[in-house]
């Protein structure tokens, strides 16, 4: 509103405008600014590479993925690192698939000050005993240990959980996750919260806040639920109230039974048929009770608890006692005693406790032969001392059980049974302590041989007085260790180990009591570490029973209690007719307490029911009533009791495994020993047998093989130890044992049973030998002999020899030499094929002929070493002085031996291997003078001396010479001959013999096969110990492999699944099969299965060839294969009619040869190959010169119809809305162009509207009949337009008007309108003259001229 209350109308005009030169200053800066925009704006809307692979914890950034901190892989997929979580409450994980190899991942969840943070485990699987999550309460591992947990964890019973919380109280908890090299699993999901309820009250309560904001929740639980989560159910059924029981809801809230009832819930009658599990409350229940491979007994009702394996020490408690009535514990404070230990053996007699071995928590963690013996009455302990200094070898070991026992005679023993020792490895052993002398006893045993371990259970009852052992982890052959399933008697009285038939499930750290006549095993780790696993659980909660009175195994139910009770490592005791479990470990240590009550042979009220009572009881039915049967009742006799069910046929299999007399002899499974060192079953037929232990001849060799190292194989004086194998063989008293002929450097025994090639192998190596290799005329022309002395008794043989075709054009004997023995020849007819055993058809001729290996053959002839009888010559434990072949190694001050080196090796050290004396070590060589001697080449002798020289014994007739007697030897390496005696510098010469030493210390040129700087190693190919002369072989590894170890010989075999040291095996248990001797191996592959080979370790990469085989098992079918791999491969495949054992039957046909591929598919058509007519057709795939880390996958499938029929669909629709999508986008596209273009086009037009031009009118109205004063004259005439506008070629115009609307009755427009309209038409002004359009009235003198180049204002 301006001054003079006029409106006033501004028309704002966007034109040009002048500059100045601020306003440039200002262009520059917003011209920069809108470069940089758009810079940033490019680089981000340009599409990066993309990534192959999702990253799942971390971006993806120029086609690879960055990690997120603690995070690795190609996809981000493991984690490797330390995290950090502050939030309330959330999940950590290994990651989505599984873990990796060798990685170590830590989280710390920090919450507030004392806040309670619970950890709660969704998912855990990882490998048992190797792969762990530990768990500390605080922020470091140097806080509280609370849990750690390893293995399968899964509920046993759907509902129930197996992993309890686990509660940290210092506001932090510190999780690290360790794995090793060997197997992963698919890891773990862990949920955490802090200042929650525990388990979220089970669903049977509700979770309270405390009164402050920092006091912590509970659960208020609902009826008839109790316990801190809610979780245990109580007073189920109203107790039976009021006939049965009634609930107490004053104290524990629990049923207290009726005299005639009893259960949780007073349903079973006393006595009852029917076994029930109980979990009692322990008063009080503290953390300092919880511990592991701890020890029980039980006196006069209150069960005695020693030692243990806890956590922190610091509050540990040595003794508990536990009220076996009320369920309440009890510390006993001692003054003094043992430090805590944990796996030792505890046996009560009278009024003490004796407790022996174990291992000590405190010091070196060394198992210890202490003996401890607490006395009840007076709580004291007293530690014994053997009586009569150390003369008996008493072995310290832990993981051993103990019993005390009163002999038939009257006097009282402690057995000690097995256990593992530091210095003697596994013990087989039996130790007896007697009580009253104080001495102690290693006893000769007589039966079965055992073998010892750790971890087994024991089991002793009085009255028979024999002890039962089961399970354990034991020492094998070859170096191997393993649980076992084992079930041995011990009779104590006899000294007489029984062979009980075997539980079928290995476990160790289990408990086992016996009760009414069976032995009850409950518990465990039942995991194995092999193949044979099938999923075994690190902590179990098996309930095993085994029936002593028929040899039988029973699988018990497992407890039915609220929650898993999986453990291993606890103790059960027996007392009034139940089993008490306490204690254990299943990730967190663990302070319950179980009760297992039995079926009880009284409540059986008829002789039907007495006599098929069980499992887990054994009743008989005498005089009317129904007893318990007792193991006395047998005598002593491993003979099934008379009301047994019978037992199957025994088979010659379940023999096979007894490699001894007594052990064959001594066990339940009805086995002979037969004339030809044979176990078979009692029901086979051999010419002369033994089936009673007491006849079998004593044989140290089965005694030896239970030694588990070195030093426990040394104290036998009849065992010798193999430094090469690791393993402790029999000392034969002669050169060849019974049963053995001496011919020239080997024994031989000729076998008349009917085998197999490889089942007469077997048995050979069962001998301790070998199948022969007859490759001297002495041992042809002895086998011919006795072969001719048998005919004559008519004995007819054709034995098996050890020669084998390797290939089409090459015999070999066992031992892989060339078949070039001219003292035995072919008969005719010898195959063409491999795959081929030679056996003596005719000994009148020396003739040979083959065999397929898989036939049998009529005899066999088994060849072994001789032993040496001189039992002085058995190689120390510790390596002697003449074994260093180097100067360094002799000197070395490490060495047990102090020894020293000489050069001549043919003047100083006699034969035989000298003993360790403790004398200095010396190093003798000669100088260089330019001549080829042995010192010139750096060869010598390690042999003891001293400083001054080297030393001799002085000869004392009848007397021992001592060390202190030793000399010195003048005569030996002399000076003035170019010896030099090196006592602590080695020479500088060390060609090893193998090479002319230049310039005093550089080596030539090595020849013999070596190479390196002194010529101390063999050339690749072959092997050896080239030291010191020392020779080089080549590699025996019948053409599978071009390296080996360069000290042992052992073959790096190229192709995966052969294994052994010359690489003459497949690798069985992993499902290849053939024969590398004289062939290959192959994975046998399933059809329909996709197979995935991972060649990623270390160990594989000597790999450069895998081979598989496949045999379709539909006729009707063509069979597909499709291979894939991550590098490049060759390939070939190739066909037979068939197959056994991998070895190939017929002629092998070539199909396909490929080279430098990554992928191949194909289809064999069952016509063309014939399925129908050839059943046992098999397809070979050899998969070969590929790289190390490789990844193969490979299926063979044969599809039904239908599955073509989805697949063409599934194509066909996928790729229907492939295109619809494409055409969705386009039309998309298309739509924003046009949409564009049509805001362009009004963009245009407003601009051209704007520009138009434009004028004032005068409008005159007609009042209607009032005399209205004008400020402008009316023109007269007619009404004149407001505008017209003309268009572009001058024929048309748009001509506007104002008009004036009806106004109805009352001349008046309607309210806020004003009754005017602007109205225009396009009107032609072809036919009008110029002059029609010139201005005549005042109104259009000023109106401005229209611009000839507007265009398009009309149409």
């Amino acid at each position: 509103m301006d001054p003079g209350g006029k409106c006033k109308t501004e028309l704002l005009l966007f034109g040009p405008k002048l500059a100045t030169h601020g306003d440039l200053r200002g262009i520059n800066r917003y011209l920069v600014v809108c470069v940089l925009f758009y810079f940033v704006l490019y680089t981000h809307a340009s599409p990066a590479k993309p990534c192959d692979k999702n990253c799942l914890s971390g971006k993806c950034i120029n086609g690879s993925c960055v990690c997120d901190r603690g995070w690795v892989g190609d996809q981000c997929q493991y984690c490797h690192g330390r995290f950090k979580l502050t939030e309330p409450s959330g999940y950590l994980t290994d990651g989505p698939i599984n873990y990796k190899y060798k990685t170590k991942c830590t989280w710390l969840i920090e919450g507030y000050p004392n806040a309670v943070l619970r950890l709660r485990f969704n998912h855990f699987a990882t490998e048992c005993s190797w792969d762990h999550m530990y768990v500390y309460d605080g922020d470091s591992i140097f806080a509280p240990l609370v849990a750690v947990f390893s293995g399968l964890i899964i509920p046993e019973i759907r509902g129930n959980e197996t992993v309890p919380e686990v509660e940290t109280t210092s506001g932090y908890a510190l999780l690290h996750f360790f794995s090793d090299a060997a197997y992963n699993l698919t890891g773990f999901e862990i949920f955490y919260s802090i200042n929650s309820c525990p388990n979220n009250c089970s669903s049977h309560g509700k979770c309270t806040p405390g009164n402050s904001a920092t006091s912590r929740v509970y659960c208020e639980c609902d009826k008839y639920w109790k316990g801190e989560a809610c979780d245990i159910p109580y007073c189920r059924n109203n107790c039976g109230s009021p006939d049965h029981g009634y609930c107490d809801l004053t104290g524990e809230k629990l049923c207290v039974c009726n005299d005639s009832w009893q259960g949780p819930d007073c349903t079973l009658t006393v006595p009852s048929t029917e076994s029930f599990w109980v979990l009692p409350s322990v008063k009080p229940f503290g953390t300092s009770l919880a511990r592991a491979s701890h020890k029980a007994v039980v006196q006069e009702k209150v069960m005695w608890v020693v030692g243990g394996y806890t956590f922190n020490y610091s509050s540990f408690q040595m003794i508990l006692n536990y009220n076996l009535e009320s369920g309440i514990w009890s510390t006993v404070p001692v003054s003094g005693g043992p430090v805590p230990r944990y796996g030792h053996s505890l046996a009560a007699y009278q009024d003490d406790i004796y407790m022996f071995g174990g291992k000590l928590e405190a010091g070196l963690m060394n198992a210890t032969e202490e003996l401890w013996v607490f006395n009840l009455p007076s709580r004291t302990w007293q530690r014994r001392t053997p009586a009569g200094g150390a003369q008996t070898q008493i072995y310290a070991v832990e993981g051993h059980s103990a019993h005390c026992v009163l002999l038939e005679e009257g006097e009282a023993i402690m057995l000690v049974i097995f256990g593992y020792s530091p210095i003697y490895s596994y013990v087989s052993n039996v130790q007896e302590y007697n009580l009253r002398s104080n001495t102690w006893v290693v006893p000769k045993t007589q039966g079965a041989s055992p073998q010892g371990g750790y971890g087994h259970s024991s089991t002793f009852d009085s009255a028979s007085g024999s002890v039962y052992v089961h399970g354990g982890y034991k020492a094998f052959p070859a170096n191997k260790y393993g649980l076992v399933d084992d079930l041995y008697r011990y009779d104590a009285n006899t000294r007489t180990w029984f062979i009980l038939r075997e539980s079928g499930s290995p476990r160790y750290l289990h408990s086992a009591v016996l009760l009414s006549g069976t032995l009850l095993f409950f518990g465990g780790n039942t995991h194995n570490d092999t193949s044979l696993s099938n999923g075994a659980k690190c902590f179990s909660a098996d309930f095993l029973a085994y029936d002593i009175a028929c040899d039988e195994w029973r699988v018990l139910p497992k407890p039915d209690l609220h929650r898993d009770v999986n453990r291993f490592g606890h103790s059960a005791v027996v007392s009034n007719g139940s089993m008490f479990v306490f204690g254990g470990f299943s990730g967190t240590l663990l302070n319950d307490v179980l009760v297992y009550r039995p079926p009880s042979c009284q409540a059986f009220l008829a002789e039907e029911g007495c006599v098929k009572a069980g499992p887990g009881v054994r009743c008989i039915w005498s005089r009317g009533r129904c007893f318990p049967w007792e193991p006395s009742m047998a005598n002593g006799s491993i003979i099934p009791a008379p009301f047994c069910p019978l037992k199957a046929v025994t088979v010659d299999e379940r023999c096979y495994r007894f490699s001894d007399c007594a052990s064959c002899t001594a066990n339940t499974n009805g086995c002979q020993w037969c004339d030809d060192k044979k176990c078979l079953s009692a029901s086979s037929n051999c010419t002369a047998n033994v089936r009673n232990f007491t006849e079998c001849p004593v044989r140290n060799e089965q005694v030896c093989t239970k030694m588990a190292n070195c030093k426990s194989c040394s104290v036998n004086l009849n065992c010798q130890w193999d430094q090469n194998q690791s393993e402790c063989h029999a000392l034969p008293a002669q050169q060849c044992s019974e049963g053995w002929s001496h011919v020239g450097e080997a024994c031989l025994r000729i076998n008349s049973s009917l085998e197999s090639y490889d089942n007469a192998q077997h048995y050979c190596k069962n001998l301790n030998g070998n199948i022969a290799s007859l490759t001297t005329s002495k041992q042809v022309d002895f086998v011919l002999e006795e072969l001719k002395k048998l005919q004559q008794e008519d004995k007819r043989l054709s034995p098996w020899v050890g020669l084998r075709k390797i290939n089409v054009s090459y015999w070999g004997w066992e031992d892989m030499s060339p078949f070039t023995n001219s003292s035995l020849r072919w008969l005719p007819g010898e195959p063409s094929d491999s795959g081929f055993c030679a056996y003596l058809e005719e000994t009148q001729v020396s003739g040979l002929r083959a065999n397929p290996c898989t036939a049998t053959a009529h005899g066999l002839i088994c060849e072994k070493a001789t032993g040496n009888p001189n039992q002085s010559s058995r190689p120390a434990c510790k390596k002697p002085c003449s074994l260093h072949t180097s100067c360094a190694n002799c000197t070395n001050q490490a060495m047990e031996c102090m020894c020293v080196w000489s050069g001549r090796l043919e003047t100083v050290w006699p034969r035989t291997a000298p003993a360790c004396e403790h004398v200095p070590n010396v190093w003798s060589s000669l100088s260089a003078d330019g001549a080829e001697t042995p010192a010139a080449q750096g060869k010598g002798l390690c042999t003891e001396g001293s400083y001054r020289g080297p030393l001799k014994r002085p000869a004392k007739q009848g007397q021992q010479v001592q060390p202190s007697d030793m000399v010195l030897d003048p005569g030996v390496c002399p000076k003035d001959k170019g010896f030099e005696w090196a006592f602590i510098h080695c020479p500088a010469c060390q060609c090893n013999g193998h090479s002319n030493c230049v310039n005093g210390s550089v080596c030539e040129q090595c020849r013999n096969l070596t190479t390196g700087p002194h010529c101390q190693t063999c050339m690749p190919g072959y092997h050896g110990d080239p030291t010191n002369g020392g020779k080089c072989q080549a590699c025996k590894c019948n053409g599978h492999a071009n390296v080996c170890q360069v000290l042992t010989g052992k073959c790096f075999c190229t192709t995966k699944g052969i294994k052994g040291d010359q690489c003459q095996l497949c690798d069985s248990e992993n499902r290849y099969l053939g024969n590398p001797l004289r062939g290959t191996c192959y994975y046998n592959l399933l059809i329909d299965y996709q197979f995935t080979f991972s060649l990623i370790q270390e160990d594989d990469n000597h790999y450069t060839a895998i081979n598989f085989m496949a045999s379709p098992e539909q006729a009707n079918k063509n069979l597909d294969m499709s291979i894939n791999a991550s590098n490049n491969f060759n390939l070939n495949i190739t066909w037979s009619v068939g197959s056994t054992a991998g070895t190939i039957s017929g002629e092998e046909v070539p199909i396909v040869s490929k080279t430098n591929i990554k992928e191949y598919r194909d289809s064999f058509s069952c016509e063309k190959y014939t399925f129908r007519s050839n059943p046992n057709i098999t397809f070979y795939v050899y998969v070969s010169n590929f790289s190390w880390p490789i990844k193969i996958q490979i299926a063979f499938s044969q599809h039904n119809s239908i599955m073509d029929l989805v697949q063409f669909f599934v194509t066909f629709f996928s790729c229907f809305l492939s295109l619809l999508l494409v055409a969705a986008v386009v039309w998309k596209i298309k739509q924003t162009c046009w949409a564009s273009r049509r805001r362009e086009q009004l963009m245009r037009e407003r601009q051209q509207m704007a520009s138009r031009p434009f004028a004032s009118v005068v409008l005159s109205l007609d009042s209607r009949g009032e005399e209205t004063e004008l400020l402008h004259p009316v023109v007269e005439g007619a009404p004149k337009p407001v505008a017209m506008e003309p268009c572009s070629g001058g024929k048309a115009a748009v001509l506007t008007v104002l008009m004036r609307l009806p106004s109805g009755l009352s001349d008046l427009p309607p309210p806020g309108q004003s009754g005017l309209i602007v109205a225009s038409a396009l009107i032609d002004i072809s036919q009008q003259k110029p002059s029609d359009f010139k201005d005549k009235s005042h109104g259009l003198k000023n109106r401005k001229a229209h611009h000839p180049s507007h265009q398009g204002t009309c149409v």
